[in-house]
């Protein structure tokens, strides 16, 4: 049996590069009812099927916030997570330079297909999704650039298949222009954070969700001017917080350019098992 060769052609058509483009980044909280069904199809359905096989989809992993680690978080009046607990699980996905609108694209169609063929829950096709869970922040996002600890940490294509024992998640509102604030961030706060345990900090430009977009996806707003970053641990949040994290807030707003929208611990999940589930809530 021969297969479709519209994709030998495709392959040969558009960037090729070995960078890192940008991300998929979701973050969700679950129904505490429907925890355990919810991580389950996660992980052995939609994880795969609404991510990871599509194309110029090259790194995943997905990142837990048990209760230990929940009050490290801030401002206690965060504009992005209300409460400032919710989010218990966030995804990240690496995309191809130059790929995102290509993948974006085929993403749609795929969980336009998903939705039709009851899956997009799993509890099938008559399911609520707002009863299972409720999106925090969820965006395709340009990498706008990386900064590392030293010359020894890994390139940040290898970020997500490197044994980090943990993230720290920041939204960080600009005050003018996003421009202005990755400036800032690049030159000024990021030197001063990612130090000691915190071997490197990639920052992320969220686009605009489509205007198709599945209706259960929550879009910010003012995304425009939101600057996402990623900071990766070698070791524990707790360990990391007081040291590189607990001044987030007023060290961002003494810049002058922005404001903190939230940021948040979490560790990575064990994949394919249920470790975490029940300490959640």
């Amino acid at each position: 049996m021969t297969g479709d060769e519209t994709y030998r052609r495709l392959a040969g058509e558009g960037s090729h590069s070995p960078n890192l483009g940008g991300a998929l980044i979701t973050w969700v909280e679950p129904t505490k009812e429907h925890v355990h069904g919810y991580n389950r199809w996660y992980e052995d359905d939609h994880m795969v099927t609404g991510a990871m096989d599509m194309p110029f989809m090259f790194g995943a992993r997905r990142w837990v916030a048990p209760k230990r680690i929940q009050h490290l978080r801030s401002p206690q009046k965060s504009r992005v997570a209300q409460p400032l607990d919710a989010g218990k699980y966030i995804g990240i996905y690496w995309i191809s330079e130059g790929r995102l609108e290509d993948h974006e694209q085929w993403a749609l169609g795929a969980n336009y297909r998903l939705r039709e063929a009851g899956r997009l829950s799993y509890r099938g096709k008559d399911a609520n999704l707002l009863e299972e869970r409720s999106h925090v922040f969820t965006s395709f996002s340009d990498h706008i650039g990386t900064t590392y600890r030293d010359n020894d940490v890994p390139l940040n294509v290898h970020t997500l298949m490197q044994p980090y024992q943990g993230m720290m998640v920041q939204v960080i509102d600009a005050k003018s222009s996003r421009e202005e604030l990755s400036d800032w961030l690049t030159q000024s706060y990021l030197p001063k954070v990612v130090t000691g345990k915190v071997a490197l900090a990639i920052k992320f430009a969220p686009r605009a969700l489509p205007q198709d977009k599945l209706a259960h996806v929550k879009q910010l707003d003012g995304v425009d001017k939101i600057v996402t970053v990623l900071h990766f641990l070698e070791c524990d949040p707790r360990d990391a917080w007081d040291s590189n994290f607990a001044s987030a807030e007023s060290d961002i707003a003494a810049g002058g350019v922005a404001t903190l929208g939230v940021q948040a611990a979490f560790i990575p999940t064990v994949q394919g098992t249920n470790k975490y589930v029940d300490e959640l809530f």
